[in-house]
């Protein structure tokens, strides 16, 4: 048993109510908690699909007046599992989110994935789960 436990991953965004409207409306997620920081000029918004005691979370940083971000070539994607990619594609793809690999199967594989992008372009693959 580890003595670590992994609670969450920060990515930076340009607009902070955009991208918590694109991870709780759109991916079902909860905004769980809001931290304003005006000295440090920036704002914090956690949000996940638990309560952050039992689940791994998602960070998103607002630093205020950055309205873009150069995000290298190191991060790959978040990745969130779906009982129905298809449908789930098809909801995002009507609500205007990018679809950048439509579902089906991986390479040499059986796994059906799917990859979106946030209104920030970070990647996320869609794993169906049934």
């Amino acid at each position: 048993m580890s003595d670590f436990q992994y609670l969450h991953t920060m990515i930076r965004v340009r607009n902070l109510d955009e991208s918590v409207k694109f991870y709780t409306e759109l991916l079902g997620m909860k905004e769980l908690r809001r931290n304003d920081v005006p000295d440090g000029k920036y704002t914090l918004a956690f949000v996940g699909y638990g309560d952050e005691a039992s689940h791994t979370v998602l960070e998103l940083t607002y630093n205020y007046g950055v309205d873009s971000y150069d995000q290298g070539t190191a991060f790959g994607h978040l990745a969130l599992g779906v009982p129905d990619i298809y449908g789930a594609v098809e909801k995002l793809r009507a609500a205007g989110v990018k679809i950048t690999r439509e579902p089906g199967p991986v390479k040499f594989g059986k796994t059906v994935i799917a990859f979106i992008e946030d209104p920030n372009g970070y990647k996320i693959e869609l794993i169906e789960r049934k």
